[in-house]
């Protein structure tokens, strides 16, 4: 069976709600560090997009960490607009990367936390991304290595299909188009696992 633990992880402002799953097979092939979407309109690490993530990579052999955000859960500090969020997510990636070395490293995030990874992976660039609901025009979204694999929905009501295409374009990507899928990807959410598994693990 997978292994679990939900624990706190010191930041220098405070705790930071953290969990990590371990596959069951030896040895893990990356570790991959799941973000969520924004922390002021509900979103945490239980979010359903995300777990489809974590459950995706960990049936493939990854060593998955997830996180909740400043503000949310037993995470200490409040929301800081992305600064204070991606300065957390390296300090735990610079961990992580120390317990478990020579590890591909793999970024995933959903809405706001795909704007998270992509600003993490400017510092501590990834092997490979998965950014699912993109927030381009709500946040400044960087651009991302070329490999990256970007699923939108088509529609999408928090973020609209054309400022995503736009950005895309911008830094010639490739978009994953879901026909029919909401922002939360409501009965499309196999989809997701199934992109993920044939870019990542095919």
């Amino acid at each position: 069976m997978p292994y679990k633990e939900l624990f706190l992880f010191q930041a220098a402002h405070g705790a930071l709600e953290t969990l990590i799953e371990l596959p069951d097979r030896e040895p893990p092939v990356a570790l991959a560090f799941i973000a969520h979407p924004h922390p002021l309109h509900g979103g945490t690490m239980q979010n359903k997009v995300t777990q489809t993530l974590t459950t995706t990579f960990l049936r493939h052999g990854c060593v998955c960490i997830r996180m909740n955000f400043r503000g949310v859960g037993k995470s200490a500090g409040t929301f800081d607009h992305g600064q204070g969020e991606t300065d957390d997510w390296l300090l735990l990636i610079h961990h992580f990367k120390q317990r478990y070395p020579n590890l591909p490293i793999y970024y995933a995030g959903f809405s706001f936390g795909a704007f998270v990874m992509s600003q993490v992976n400017l510092i501590e660039a990834c092997d490979k991304m998965v950014l699912v609901g993109t927030p381009c025009g709500n946040f400044p979204v960087a651009k991302v290595p070329d490999n990256t694999l970007i699923i939108h929905g088509e529609l999408d009501e928090t973020i609209p299909l054309p400022p995503v295409m736009d950005w895309a374009r911008e830094h010639q990507l490739a978009i994953v188009v879901v026909a029919g899928a909401d922002h939360f990807f409501h009965h499309r959410l196999t989809m997701i696992r199934d992109w993920v598994t044939q870019c990542f693990f095919s």
